[in-house]
């Protein structure tokens, strides 16, 4: 199984309705290839894993790089792994930065609390410190 973890940003003009939209769509894709993961988006900037069938994960971000809606996109991680760290996860989903979307920190800390890869919570927790920071 494959678990790529990336990060990009978002173009000018990305507004929260096309997140959610964004969302629907890869929670509706990536059940149907047996992709689960985890997305937090911090203001602009986002972080993902991806995580299932090599051809799948590898398929998935192919269209995520496509996606004229965003930039920037810098693989972090890529690497097989033994057992998925989210479950039948879709594709989990934090977002950060806006009015009433809660503590970033504390709302990721929970999410990733009981991932055994604690380098791939720590990526996240360091996400989230700096756009909470930033927010």
């Amino acid at each position: 199984m494959l678990q790529i973890v990336y990060i990009s940003t978002a173009q000018p003009g990305f507004a929260q309705s096309d997140l959610r939209e964004v969302l629907e769509a890869s929670r509706r894709n990536n059940a149907a290839v047996d992709v689960t993961g985890l997305l937090v988006a911090g203001g602009r900037r986002f972080l993902q894993v991806l995580e299932g069938p090599e051809a799948a994960v590898e398929a998935t971000l192919a269209r995520i790089k496509a996606d004229p809606r965003h930039r920037a996109l810098v693989n972090l991680s890529s690497k097989q792994v033994d057992a998925r760290q989210f479950g039948d996860w879709s594709m989990g989903f934090e977002l950060g930065g806006v009015p009433g979307a809660g503590d970033l920190n504390a709302v990721v800390a929970n999410l990733v609390a009981k991932l055994s890869d604690r380098n791939l919570a720590a990526q996240f927790l360091g996400f989230a410190e700096i756009h909470a920071r930033a927010a």
